[in-house]
């Protein structure tokens, strides 16, 4: 090989090599963490897309009595389903999972807070339950965050 198609190694593998670990994508267990955390993520979005959007957005009677007790009506029910299909949907998409999550979870928050101060907290533990996985997604699809901006900027 010549000098202008010699591997670049970093440091960091370097040290890895030497040291004897292995690191990066080729590990069963990074592979078997990036499946399982794939299916969280599924399974997440199909919660939130058929569990939770989906009574708001065909209005249903659970989900209309819930929006008239709290004084938001039908215009803040279509919003939040809305938002939460946008949000499932982001969970599926590699550049968006981590601004999904984040978004989902912002939702968990407030969620949080309605149950406590408008329905007695009857549910609150549910946005709680939620905001962990969403939390640890946010967390470990972070690094997507750079390509989104990326391609942002390269858009504008």
């Amino acid at each position: 090989m010549s000098e202008t198609t010699a591997p670049v190694v970093s440091s960091a593998s370097a040290t890895a090599v030497s040291s004897g670990t292995v690191t990066g994508s080729a590990t069963p267990r990074g592979r078997r963490g990036r499946i399982a955390l794939r299916g969280l993520q599924v399974l997440l979005a199909l919660f939130y897309a058929i569990a939770s959007a989906l009574p708001k957005l065909i209005a249903h009677s659970s989900a209309v009595e819930s929006f008239d007790r709290m004084g938001w009506g039908s215009a803040g029910m279509y919003a939040i389903g809305a938002l939460e299909l946008a949000g499932a949907i982001g969970l599926l998409v590699p550049v968006l999972q981590s601004v999904a999550a984040m978004g989902l979870g912002a939702m968990m928050v407030g969620a949080f807070v309605v149950q406590m101060t408008m329905f007695d907290g009857r549910y609150a533990a549910t946005p709680l339950v939620l905001l962990v996985p969403l939390a640890f997604i946010a967390w470990a699809r972070r690094s997507h965050n750079t390509d989104l901006l990326r391609l942002l900027r390269r858009q504008g």
